[in-house]
């Protein structure tokens, strides 16, 4: 008891953390997938592998990230229980680009101080977009840093792991001319290039508590719109149909993102006037002054994957997405450049709304 107290004096309360774990557990049960071992409050978790036994060569993904500067909307609102979509966002769909499927998640919380309900609630908003996802939230970790952060402050990180046949591999050597780029939309700004967009209104002088008519809501929670998850409906458009490439549009926007995943000799010309991009987007440019340039290098703008596919898989990709929520069209076209380095450009402007 008394290392406790002296740990507890320090700053360190083992109890609000123990609490955490308690209000979490129910969530994180939701999220169970048949192969996991255990359950939580171990050191390590389980995922049976022998379930990899029905492919004949199995390569495993993985990918890991943050939340980013998002979390500070979150702090200032205190709404915590959105912010797991955004992690989860960001973790599971830069591994299905690839074609492979989720298993399982794991999520580091570092504080200044354990709310135990915050922490939960957190944690909860991961639980359930593990769910949506087909992943199991399969372990993590709530770490208190008394002097290193203060009482209010929090930040979110994790890893995923998933799993891919090996010929299912999709990326950039699928490519050729030809190939049409199938847009989908993102819920709006996800989890990038908040450090520009709270710069852009805090400079403004606008609070999170303003109302906004173009929004229809309250800057804040336009801000805090959570990340839309897509990976268990683009397995079901990989499942479907012949797909050659998928990029995830975060920070750096759709040209910086989408060139990545094109083979050198190629060149990707896509139309603006293929969609309107919601009205944060507009708004974070005008108050901000900011060039076309400036947002489209860090804004996804109203995109939030990319998938390179043959024009013959448009149709049946489209019809995989449909009752999904995801609205998806045709945003430009691969064309042979013989020589040159891979290249996405945008033409066109944006319709007015």
């Amino acid at each position: 008891m008394a290392a406790d107290n002296a740990y507890a004096a320090a700053g360190v309360d083992v109890a609000a953390g123990e609490r955490a774990v308690e209000l979490m557990k129910d969530a994180v049960a939701g999220s169970r997938r048949p192969e996991v071992i255990g359950g939580l409050g171990g050191f390590a978790g389980f995922f049976d592998a022998s379930a990899f036994a029905r492919y004949r060569r199995p390569v495993l993904a993985t990918s890991t990230d943050g939340v980013g500067t998002k979390v500070v909307i979150a702090r200032e609102l205190g709404i915590y229980d959105t912010i797991g979509a955004d992690l989860v966002g960001m973790l599971v769909d830069d591994l299905v680009v690839t074609g492979a499927e989720p298993l399982f998640v794991t999520d580091y919380i570092a504080c200044g101080k354990v709310h135990p309900e915050r922490i939960a609630a957190i944690v909860r908003g991961i639980a359930e977009a593990c769910t949506a996802a087909g992943a199991a939230l399969l372990g993590g970790e709530t770490a208190e840093h008394p002097g290193l952060m203060a009482p209010d402050d929090f930040d979110v990180a994790g890893a995923t792991t998933g799993v891919v046949e090996h010929d299912d591999i999709l990326g950039p050597e699928r490519v050729v001319a030809g190939d049409v780029v199938l847009a989908l939309a993102s819920s709006g700004l996800h989890s990038h290039g908040f450090s520009l967009v709270r710069a852009v209104f805090d400079k403004a002088g606008w609070g999170l508590d303003r109302h906004v008519p173009e929004l229809g809501t309250t800057l804040g929670e336009a801000l805090l719109t959570p990340t839309r998850v897509y990976a268990r409906d683009l397995l079901a458009v990989i499942r479907a149909t012949e797909v050659h490439a998928i990029s995830h549009i975060t920070g750096g926007g759709l040209a910086n993102n989408l060139v990545r995943v094109i083979p050198d000799g190629i060149g990707v010309d896509i139309d603006r006037s293929s969609w309107t991009p919601a009205p944060v987007f507009g708004l974070v440019q005008q108050v901000g002054r900011l060039s076309t340039a400036d947002v489209e290098a860090t804004l996804n703008q109203g995109i939030g994957m990319a998938l390179v596919l043959p024009e013959t898989a448009v149709a049946s990709a489209l019809a995989a997405l449909r009752g999904t929520g995801i609205d998806a069209w045709v945003a430009g076209r691969t064309v042979a450049e013989p020589g040159r380095p891979a290249r996405v450009d945008l033409h066109g402007e944006h319709p007015a709304r």
